[in-house]
């Protein structure tokens, strides 16, 4: 209370709503556009931060990350290609959706799931810093690898009726994720001698490839997609809708908080292993991946839960949660302020002036959420004739920028393929991604885990923790061998 008055005149002065405003509106047109991502839109906004405010440019960098973590989901659920990785888990039942005549509504709950997740991640933040801090402190390498092995579980979760698809899917995605340069000894793994496979296989032409390009490949051969005509304009969110799936946002939020809070662990695994979950316990199960609206609530959830997370070991350790943290603790350092404990202590006043922005960015998200939904989803009105070719411009473009790199470009067309062949062999693409997302997170801690260790394998046993997901790791997998043989048996 007694900082209570210099908090305030911290906070309300205009430059720190501008910089909010227009951080968010980036971060949604950013996060919109695929192959643009929010990692890359922070790390250009960092130089534009070096003359403003400290509290200013945090805000405007936290802006444009909350912003992109829901900008993504627009193009998902409307043309099946996601803006960013988390979003990726939208699509799953918010194409399918929009495919129904329910785009509308798959983009307001899409916000309403965000909206509702990032402020319930900023109460975690305000309130829980130094506890949750704490907690993901004692993840070591034993703790990350069974946290990864609960994960993996998910795969049976996604995989449909077929066990078998999944999991051979979910292979196949480990395999390519061992692509590039063994971490250790520095040796060449599955790059067939060629140079441009050294770093491994990048992310945004692999995502893009085998969400967006099989949708232009299935609307050439066949033109069917010129008979499906996705209707930006339909129903809304009814109370009933929003009120059985407040339930699901409110765990998959805090899946997205427990996630955020553990350094490098990603809103990626948070949105699938929220669906997971909401999968698991929803009465609706069948209907997910076939155009659920709890599946939206629950992949929206789960990745804007990490937005305010991430936050929290990086202003109570000073450890980054992941890479945008860590360029937001780059623009920290450059105005001369070090997070960690001390802060709370040197800096109080600051901290919750940042706080106090921190939740107002959520109002504006939905605010902008809003207006992005009414123009954005004029998109869906465009002749697929025009769209499509509009796609592969994008696809080409956003598969490029990344390394700048025409072997990127190659990689997603074979990647497109492959997710065509998916889609008509009744693969389930996620396992996949899931494998390719967790796979070197699986083998890192797994082979420090082992040196740690000295190779004794009760190292992996050595915890409550380990202990915790090695009994979730188990519920899971009898848990989806159970509806797999109720399935079996119908």
């Amino acid at each position: 209370m007694e900082n209570f008055s210099e908090v305030l005149s911290l906070f309300f002065v205009w430059d720190n709503f501008i910089a909010i405003a227009i951080g968010v509106f980036l971060g949604v047109v950013i996060g919109a556009i695929p192959g643009l991502t929010t990692t890359m839109a922070v790390a250009l906004a960092l130089p534009f931060t070096f003359s403003m405010e400290p509290v200013s440019a945090i805000l405007l960098l936290v802006g444009i990350y909350k912003g992109g973590m829901y900008g993504g989901s627009i193009t998902a659920i409307l043309i099946r290609t996601p803006g960013t990785p988390a979003s990726a888990c939208t699509l799953l039942d918010g194409y399918p959706m929009a495919q129904n005549g329910e785009a509308k509504k798959a983009l307001k709950m899409s916000l309403y799931s965000s909206v509702i997740a990032d402020i319930i991640s900023n109460i975690s933040l305000i309130f829980f810093a130094a506890y949750l801090a704490k907690i993901a402190l004692n993840f070591g390498a034993p703790e990350f690898f069974w946290l990864i092995c609960f994960s993996l579980t998910i795969i049976v979760s996604l995989s449909g009726a077929s066990v078998l698809k999944g999991f051979l899917a979910a292979a196949l995605g480990l395999m390519i994720s061992l692509v590039g340069l063994d971490p250790v000894y520095g040796s060449q793994r599955l790059t067939f001698d060629d140079y441009n496979l050294m770093d491994g296989i990048s992310f945004i032409p692999l995502l893009i490839g085998l969400f967006a390009i099989p949708e232009v490949i299935d609307f050439y051969q066949r033109k069917v997609a010129s008979k499906i005509v996705i209707n930006a304009n339909g129903k809304e969110v009814s109370w009933s809708e929003f009120k059985r799936c407040l339930k699901t946002i409110v765990r998959g939020s805090f899946i997205g908080v427990i996630i955020g809070a553990i350094p490098g662990s990603g809103a990626t695994a948070a949105a699938f292993i929220s669906y997971s979950e909401a999968r698991r316990k929803s009465p609706n199960r069948e209907n997910f991946g076939k155009g659920e609206i709890e599946g939206v609530a629950a992949a929206e959830a789960g990745n804007n839960g990490v937005a305010g997370a991430t936050m929290i070991p990086l202003l109570s350790l000073g450890i980054p949660g992941d890479v945008v943290t860590a360029i937001i603790l780059g623009a920290f350092m450059i105005h001369g302020l070090t997070p960690g404990p001390l802060m709370f202590q040197d800096n109080l006043s600051l901290i919750y002036a940042l706080f106090i922005g921190i939740m107002v960015s959520s109002l504006f998200l939905l605010v902008v959420g809003l207006g992005a939904i009414k123009y954005f989803s004029k998109i869906a009105d465009v002749p697929k004739e025009i769209l499509f070719p509009i796609i592969v411009m994008f696809c080409v473009y956003g598969a490029y920028a990344v390394n700048n790199n025409t072997f990127d470009i190659w990689l997603m067309m074979g990647f497109g393929v492959l997710g065509y062949i998916f889609n008509k062999t009744g693969i389930a693409s996620a396992p996949f991604l899931i494998g390719f997302i967790l796979g070197p997170m699986f083998e890192d801690n797994l082979r420090r885990s082992l040196l740690i260790g000295n190779y004794d394998m009760s190292i992996f046993f050595r915890g409550p923790i380990t202990w915790f997901f090695i009994v979730l790791t188990l519920g899971s997998i009898f848990f989806s061998f159970k509806r797999w043989l109720a399935y079996r048996n119908k």
